[in-house]
């Protein structure tokens, strides 16, 4: 397979402008004033692009922050031409910052929002599944805020503390709770339980982030695979429970879990039918 021809190192775009700096003041870099999304890029083709803009529009709605989705894709779209070969993934970041201020946490009404766009290689490989995750646990709880649930604001303080316990414990994952200790997320995707003909994934409506490829598990895969889907509250022992456990996130597509407390899963049918149904729909 011809490899792709993206930068060899990060390309960013600050404002539709290639740039290695960015202004300042900006209400991102001083309060997480803003938003962001991963993407997958197969050639010069965001995948889930739909799901993606939804998302996006839908936290700049919550946040106040002005509608820039024009200016949005029309950048994207600039970004995506540097990618010159058809077949192959990288992987870009989209943020959009409320854009400069005066200071204090007071939104300024004049807002010109600022748009980033940064470009790199995919070292994962989204054709292959992964090799099924270690999963361990945090403290690391998330906090209760239906405001800000679900959409992907650039605070991610909790993430970061939970990525930081996976690290010094050598997990390849961490389970992420709610305050009430249900189980919400591992630190970089969304959490699918599987049990029989069922397919579960946990509520969202105080706390976590509503994923894209979640979303296309929910509406398309799931059936596709003859699976009932739905949204849950969920506890632990339910986790204990499952035929199978795995997450799924932008990056990797979805990744089986091997193990978690005393529980192992050496079989991963449901996982494996549901990512061949995902590859499917990426080709």
């Amino acid at each position: 397979m011809t490899t792709q021809r993206v930068p060899t190192a990060t390309t960013t775009w600050v404002d539709g402008q290639q740039a290695d700096a960015l202004p300042l003041p900006d209400r991102a870099l001083a309060y997480g004033d803003g938003l962001f999304e991963t993407l997958l890029l197969a050639g010069q083709r965001i995948t889930l692009q739909d799901y993606h803009f939804a998302r996006l529009g839908e936290g700049l709605r919550r946040l106040g922050i002005p509608d820039c989705m024009t200016a949005v894709r029309e950048q994207l779209a600039v970004a995506c031409k540097a990618v010159t070969h058809e077949h192959e993934f990288s992987v870009m970041r989209l943020t959009v910052s409320r854009g400069a201020g005066p200071r204090g946490y007071a939104p300024p009404t004049d807002a010109i929002p600022r748009i980033i766009i940064t470009l790199a290689p995919l070292s994962a490989n989204p054709w292959v599944l992964s090799s099924p995750a270690d999963l361990g646990e945090t403290a690391v709880r998330w906090g209760k805020q239906p405001l800000l649930a679900g959409i992907k604001h650039l605070n991610r303080l909790e993430q970061v503390l939970a990525a930081a316990d996976c690290a010094r414990s050598g997990h390849d994952e961490v389970l992420m709770l709610g305050q009430c200790g249900e189980p919400l997320s591992v630190t970089t995707g969304n959490l699918f339980v599987c049990l029989g003909d069922k397919l579960l994934t946990p509520q969202l409506c105080d706390a976590g982030i509503t994923g894209t490829r979640r979303q296309l598990i929910i509406e398309q895969l799931g059936a596709a695979c003859g699976l009932q889907v739905s949204e849950a509250r969920l506890d632990v022992a339910q986790l204990l429970a499952a035929d199978e456990l795995f997450y799924c996130n932008t990056v990797v597509g979805l990744r089986p879990v091997s193990r978690f407390r005393h529980r192992r899963w050496l079989r991963h049918p449901v996982t494996s039918a549901l990512h061949g149904a995902y590859v499917g729909w990426l080709a």
